[in-house]
Formats: C-alpha cells, structure tokens, sequence
C-alpha cells in the first residue's frame, strides 16, 4: 500500500515562532470578524459562477457515538421519546432525541471560533483571554459567523501531488506543497476564499483504522501559514487537525492555530472528509466550487460542530 513518509518538518525554535507571530498578526486584516472581512457581496458573486454540475457534497464526516482511540468521550445520543420498552398508545406521537458532545476533540468535524486560542493571555487581535469565562464566551465566540460563511471553496490535495494515498503522521505539509498542488491542479487560490487541504487522514483512518491522533498526525508546517496571509484566505479547512503532532515548535503544541486563529483571525474547520468531493474534482478537472458553512447559532461558544456542503 503506497504512503508517504515525507520529510520530517523542520523544527521552529521559540524565537522563531515568535518572529513569524509577529509578522503574521502585521498582516491580519484586523476587526472583529477576523479574516471573514475578506468575504464581501463580490467574493460571494463570484463564488456562485463556480455551480455548473448542480451537484452537492457534504465535507463533514459523520457524528460518533463510540468511544475510540483518537475518541475518548465521544457524542452522547439518545431517543428520548417514545418510552423505552413501551409501545406507542394509539394516536399521534413524536420521536425525540438528544446529542451531548465535545466540540474540539480528534474526530468530529467542528469549527474552531476566533475565541477558541488563548496566547501570551490574549485572544485574537489583543482581547483580553478574561473574556472566556465558564459561563461562555463574550467575545469572538462562534456568533460571529451566524450568517454563514459563503464563498468559493479550493481544494489543494495534497497526496495527489506526492503520489499517495495519504501523508503518515508527523509530516507537514509546506508552502511548496500549497504551491505545487496548484501548479498540478490548475488553481489559484485567492482573496475570500475557503481554502482546504487535504492530507489523507481521514482515508488513513478508514483504511487503517483510529490511532491515537492527539500524538501523531499530519498538518501544516507552520511556515505555511505565510501562504494564508499573503492570499488572504477567508478560512482554513483540514480532514486532520491542521496542526502535525509532535509539533515541530518549541514550547507550542499548535503552531498553526495560533498562527492562523490567533494571529490571523482565520477560522479553523477541523477533522473534515473530502473523500466525496476528490472524485468530482477530478472528474470535471475543477478543484473550486461554491461553499457554504453554516454553524450552530450557539450563544457565546468556543466552536461549533458543523456540516460544510460544497456545490460544484
């Protein structure tokens, strides 16, 4: 079975994570909603030209209820209603349920809001972490994408470029891959756009099954977040963490994270599949489409789990 092993990503010293921090947060296009500033009523128009098949494709993988290895407390689900062990009565009744879950963990799909990363004490753009309370967030919580984030989504695959059918845990993807996988697929990623990079972990995990991903997995090496800023992409999207394990960074666990949602204000789409989508893209050898990404309304919440649909 071909894998990659790839280079293994070149370690970042503390100062030089710090470096680079500063010049991202230089470049952030600042207010409070982050890189979505990036998506205006143009982006939008534009984005709507990229429908030619009428076809749509969920980019999330399904919610899990048992617990695994990369799962630990995975989402509670229960009917409640009707009555275990009792039949109905005659007449109208209704079947009811309730989920509980775990917003970030390593398996469900989620979106990570401007609030979810607390660095040096601070929130995106200086706001005081103190505004994260256990009561909820009270600013930069996931309300601030409750419009939807609509624009044209870009996929750049990774794997494909290399030859693969997925990276191993642990290799990072660079800006010479972002760059390589456009050059190969004839795309361009640009301003107010949803970028998404795929990496093969949720193939990896389908084929091979659950690992534990917390200490082992494929990501960005956080060099490659210069390519966010200077495209000025609207969110990141990964069916990983977007984040390698072990981090390649001294003394921070999630470089990306708080390169990206910290420095940059981009949101995060964590653990996403682009299984169904790969195929159409080659088929029409088009690898942009519309998006729509629509979170829970959920009042003062760090994330949010969520059901991208991509429409080609």
């Amino acid at each position: 079975m071909d894998t990659a092993t790839g280079p293994v990503p070149r370690r970042q010293s503390l100062a030089e994570f710090r470096a680079l921090h500063r010049e991202l947060a230089g470049t952030a296009a600042g207010g409070p909603r982050g890189a979505l500033a990036h998506l205006t009523e143009a982006t939008v128009r534009a984005a709507a030209r990229e429908v030619r098949l009428g076809r749509s494709v969920s980019l999330a993988a399904p919610v899990e209820t048992e617990p695994g290895p990369d799962n630990p407390q995975p989402a509670g689900h229960r009917v409640t209603s009707p009555p275990e062990h009792r039949p109905p009565e005659p007449g109208l009744h209704f079947a009811t349920d309730r989920f509980s879950m775990n917003v970030h963990g390593d398996a469900d799909s989620h979106l990570d809001a401007l609030c979810h990363v607390v660095y040096d004490g601070t929130l995106y753009g200086g706001v005081p972490a103190g505004t994260v309370t256990p009561a909820g967030a009270t600013e930069l919580a996931v309300e601030l994408a409750h419009p939807g984030i609509v624009g044209r989504g870009v996929l750049l695959d990774v794997p494909r470029l290399r030859g693969v059918r997925w990276l191993e845990p642990g290799d990072g993807v660079t800006s010479a891959d972002l760059l390589g996988a456009e050059r190969a697929q004839g795309v361009r990623v640009g301003p107010g756009d949803l970028l998404f990079v795929r990496v093969g972990h949720r193939l990896r995990r389908t084929v091979t099954g659950a690992w534990e991903a917390a200490g082992a997995r494929v990501g960005l090496d956080p060099d490659a977040v210069r390519f966010l800023a200077e495209r000025r992409v609207a969110l990141l999207g990964g069916d990983g963490n977007n984040d390698t394990a072990p981090s390649p960074t001294e003394g921070v666990d999630f470089p990306v994270h708080v390169l990206a949602v910290h420095a940059l204000g981009v949101h995060l789409l964590d653990y996403l599949q682009f299984e169904d989508l790969v195929p159409l893209c080659e088929q029409q050898a088009r690898w942009s489409f519309l998006c729509v990404v629509a979170p829970l309304r959920l009042p003062q919440a760090t994330g949010s789990p969520v059901n991208p649909i991509a429409i080609l």
